[in-house]
């Protein structure tokens, strides 16, 4: 199945362009995106800055993103993330287990972040595991864990509305 808006070709945007240069693959979300330019150019340097490095790990971080893709059935963030989590040190056994909401695997830290992320992706209400986040993480590191989960719904969310598919 086709997305459901057109993708920008690169040709016709030199900052999407200069994006998919870096990586040296065509990326659909992107192309999509690049239909509102400026909203491009805003939210890569956001993104960054979300899932960039901070006060939280890469791989806690990974999880979190995994969590709400998975509980949001998002084809492209799941393989996305699967790539970078397993960069992150993410197992398969470790993905299956977040896949199938098996939190065994995890430290008592990961697994509050993943359950977490989880709630406030279901219920947009996370009273009980956010106060469970207060054993393991700081007020930063909870802003930025809240701030990957709500990264991973918008993504999720605009990946999932348009019909944007991993690439091939």
């Amino acid at each position: 199945m086709a997305t459901a808006i057109k993708m920008v070709d690169p040709q016709q945007d030199e900052f999407l362009a200069g994006l998919e240069s870096k990586t040296k693959r065509a990326n659909h979300f992107f192309r999509t995106m690049a239909n509102r330019p400026e909203v491009l150019k805003a939210f890569v340097p956001f993104y960054r800055a979300v899932t960039g490095a901070g006060s939280v790990d890469h791989r806690t971080k990974e999880l979190v993103y995994l969590a709400c893709s998975f509980a949001n059935e998002c084809a492209y963030c799941t393989a996305a993330h699967t790539a970078s989590g397993k960069k992150a040190g993410i197992t398969e056994d470790e993905l299956r287990a977040l896949q199938t909401e098996q939190d065994h695997a995890f430290s008592e830290a990961e697994r509050a972040a993943v359950r977490y992320a989880r709630e406030l992706t279901r219920t947009a209400d996370a009273d009980d595991t956010r106060d469970a986040l207060f054993e393991h993480f700081n007020n930063e590191q909870i802003v930025e864990i809240t701030l990957v989960a709500a990264m991973a719904n918008f993504t999720n969310r605009f990946n999932n509305g348009l019909v944007i598919l991993p690439e091939a």
